[in-house]
Order: C-alpha cells, then sequence, then structure tokens
C-alpha cells in the first residue's frame, strides 16, 4: 500500500491587496488615471513548498511591477519571518495595469500625471506581500505534486506582428492532498500582457488572469489556490484578439485561459502526481551592459517621425492593432526624449549603478525548473531557456524586480520602435540572463 505521509509539503495564502482609496493607477502613465472603485480585487498569492530539507516560496503579486531594491527587502524579511532563505524566494508581478503605481521610472520623470508612488499603498502591500510569505509557510500540508501545460490560442499574440514570436504554453503546477485528492493549489505561467483594459478604464482590476482564477474557482472549487505568474511578454499583447476594452472582454479571454487549463487539470492521472520531489533554487549575478541614448536633437526627430505614423495609421484606419502600436510607439519616443536629457545629466549610469548586479532566479521541483527574469524581457528570451533547457522548464517575468523598462532583442533594437527606444539595458543583457539561467539549471542536476 502506498505511503500516505507525503515527503513534500505544500503552503498556500492569499491576501487582498486592492486600495480602499482613490490611487493613480499604473500602466498608462501619460494620462490622469486616478482609480474610482475596485472592479475586482487584487491579490498577493503565495505558495510554499518543501521536501524536508529544502524550500521555496513564489509569490505572485497583482501589481505592474516593483524595485528589486523593495524585492531584496521583502524577500529578506521573508527570510527573518520564516527561515526560507531570500535566495529560494521569488518574488514576481502579474503586470496588470490596472493597480496602484508602485515604483518610480527614470523615463517618466516629469512627463506623468504621477510621478511617485503612494507611500500609504507602498507600506500596505508590502507588508501583505510578506504576510501571505509567512502564512503560506505556517499553512504547510503533506501534498502530491504534479506538473501539465495547456496550449493557449485566442487571448494574444506577438504585438508587433501576429504571426509572429510568441510562447503559446501556459505550464501548469497542481498540488493536491494525499488522502483526500483534493486539490490545494494550481500554479499557472502564461506568456501575455495583462492589457485587455485600457486607459479610459479607472477601476481597480487583475485583468484578464483575475478572470481566469474566477473560472478556475467557479469549475473546481473556491478553497482552490490559484497562483499566476506572467512569464516572457515584452512584446505579447492581447490587441489583436480583442474585440474592445472592456470587463466582459477580459472575462472572455480569460475564460478561454481557464477553459485550457482545465481540461489539461483534469487529464491527469494518479501517477502524474509525486510526492517525493526534490526542492532546489539558485541565484546568479550578472553585470548588464548599458546603451547610449540619442543626442536630444535626434530623439526629438524620432518623436515626430512617431507622431506622424501615428495620425497616418489613424487617418487611414488601419485597424486596432497597428494603430495602438503606433500610438505606443509615441509613448517610448517621448520616454527616450527624456532619457536623453537624463543621460546628459548623468542620471543613466548613476541609475545602472544602483541597478547592477542584477540578479536571476531559479527555483526546482523535481525534475522541472523555474526561472525568473528579473525584467519585463521580449518572448524570445523565455522560449531560448526553455528550448536548450535540459528539463522542462517554466518562465517568469519581472521576478524580484523591474529594470526600468525593457530587454529587447537585437533585432527590435535596430528597427526601433516602443520597447526599444526607451530600453536602458543592452539585448547582450537578455542574452547574458539566459546563458546565467541555463547555467543555474546544470549545475542544479549534479
Amino acid at each position: 500500500m502506498k505511503n500516505l505521509t507525503a515527503k513534500n509539503k505544500v503552503g498556500v495564502a492569499t491576501r487582498d491587496i486592492s486600495p480602499d482609496w482613490p490611487l493613480f493607477l499604473a500602466g498608462y502613465p501619460n494620462v490622469e488615471r486616478t482609480s474610482d472603485g475596485i472592479n475586482d480585487p487584487l491579490f498577493a498569492s503565495a505558495i510554499f513548498l518543501s521536501d524536508g530539507t529544502n524550500s521555496i516560496i513564489m509569490v505572485s503579486v497583482d501589481l505592474l511591477m516593483f524595485s528589486p531594491m523593495l524585492a531584496r527587502q521583502m524577500r529578506e524579511e521573508i527570510e527573518k519571518k520564516t527561515g526560507v532563505p531570500a535566495s529560494n524566494i521569488m518574488l514576481s508581478c502579474t503586470h496588470t495595469h490596472s493597480g496602484p503605481m508602485t515604483y518610480q521610472m527614470l523615463s517618466r520623470k516629469g512627463t506623468s500625471p504621477c510621478d511617485s508612488p503612494d507611500s500609504r499603498y507602498m507600506k500596505f502591500f508590502s507588508e501583505n506581500v510578506i504576510a501571505s510569505a509567512v502564512e503560506a509557510v505556517k499553512n504547510a500540508v503533506p501534498a502530491e505534486i504534479a506538473f501539465t501545460s495547456a496550449q493557449i490560442s485566442g487571448v494574444g499574440t506577438n504585438r508587433h506582428d501576429p504571426k509572429g514570436p510568441r510562447d503559446p504554453e501556459c505550464s501548469i503546477i497542481v498540488t493536491r492532498d494525499p488522502i483526500s485528492k483534493k486539490l490545494i493549489s494550481l500554479s499557472l505561467f502564461y506568456c501575455m500582457h495583462p492589457t485587455v483594459m485600457h486607459e479610459d478604464s479607472k477601476k481597480v482590476s487583475s485583468d484578464f488572469p483575475g478572470f481566469a482564477r474566477k473560472f478556475l474557482n467557479a469549475s473546481l472549487g473556491k478553497d482552490l489556490k490559484i497562483i499566476y505568474h506572467t512569464g516572457p511578454a515584452g512584446n505579447q499583447s492581447p490587441r489583436y484578439d480583442v474585440k474592445g476594452q472592456t470587463f466582459a472582454e477580459a472575462e472572455r479571454l480569460g475564460s478561454i485561459l481557464g477553459k485550457a487549463v482545465l481540461e489539461s487539470v483534469n487529464k491527469l492521472k494518479g501517477d502524474d502526481f509525486r510526492d517525493d520531489l526534490r526542492i532546489c533554487a539558485a541565484v546568479k549575478k550578472l553585470e548588464l551592459p548599458f546603451r547610449t541614448f540619442k543626442p536630444l536633437k535626434e530623439a526629438e526627430a524620432t518623436l515626430e517621425a512617431a507622431r506622424a505614423k501615428f495620425a497616418k495609421l489613424k487617418a487611414e484606419n488601419a485597424g486596432h492593432g497597428p494603430v495602438r502600436t503606433a500610438e505606443c510607439d509615441i509613448f517610448g519616443a517621448e520616454k527616450a526624449v527624456v532619457l536623453s536629457k537624463a543621460q546628459e545629466k548623468g542620471e543613466i549610469a548613476a541609475l545602472v549603478k544602483k541597478y547592477n548586479p542584477v540578479e536571476v532566479i531559479m527555483l526546482g521541483i523535481g525534475d522541472v525548473r523555474i526561472v525568473g527574469f528579473p525584467c519585463e524581457i521580449f518572448v524570445e528570451y523565455g522560449l531560448a531557456v526553455k528550448e536548450k533547457s535540459p528539463l522542462k522548464t517554466f518562465t517568469v517575468t519581472l521576478a524580484n524586480g523591474e529594470l526600468q523598462g525593457y530587454i529587447v532583442t537585437k533585432d527590435s533594437a535596430a528597427k526601433g520602435g516602443y520597447e526599444a527606444f526607451y530600453a536602458i539595458f543592452l539585448p547582450e543583457s537578455g542574452d547574458m540572463m539566459v546563458s546565467g539561467l541555463l547555467e543555474l539549471i546544470n549545475k542544479s542536476m549534479e
């Protein structure tokens, strides 16, 4: 008879981090956008996994992003309260564009209606991120773990070219009680911008990931904890699949994702679950190279060209996707002007010094590896890790911080565009992260 005393333990917890007072919503910084209510709640969702010797914690937060300095502080506080090493803790953001601002970006200095986060909310959300992790450890129970995935279509594409690079896989970790077989948690990893809702919405929302969670809770039980992680999605967007920027549309896309996940979870068999999986973790620090921005006059000329292209496409009724892409190019070009000015003052070099060295993280559960990119990075880099990894690998973006902009590919940097216009770190940075993460994966197998 199978031993029902599991070696693996799992603990989960969620904390509501929705603000109950009006706050500037991050994600579309060029317009005044103060919240006037909550459409659906924001959560800090934590999972703790242990093999009896080693433990890891992952917390996914329904926010746009936060700095690596704040992430480090929260991880160190979690370590103090739980004993789980900070190097074994990954805090990431779902990247909803309808949550409060929790970071400052040099590229928005003087151009946004709001340049700095609300200090009261910063304290509130960070305390609850820490509390969710501590509670997850306290809630730990024997558990079985299984892995699966779902192929997703209809939720989004590459935002520059609908036929361009994308990662359609939603990777899934399932945990359940070893005796009752009742599900404890689902951890989802999917590469797509949560940007169904645009700047005209002033409601707090977790966007389509929240509706995917809602669908799965309705299908599998309201007590099931669902931890949603956004994978490398810097150039991924729903814009070519949406029929409008409404909550009904966010629910439609979330339900598409939820149904695909549900189908894969329901196909799992008893033998797919294990209770003896080894847990491991490692981090690597990297000194990333940064770029030199164009002189101010050239940056201003690029901005005027972006504005002209947008006006032309709009006049030609080129369609929502191309027009939105051109509009975003304007936002990027505006930020590049700000950064050209900052470069003249030496502010770019000072910022990079503050951010470097950058840390990448690898977490292991059995023969699966979860890698975290500390930035908003293009999907090609995540695909590269998956392709070259000797083990099944899940990817997470904005893990333990952000990098003041995107990490784009060399091809994108040459073409220009929204993300490339104001990326502070060079594309080689992405290659270095891929190499660093693969090194961690390979070492974890020794």
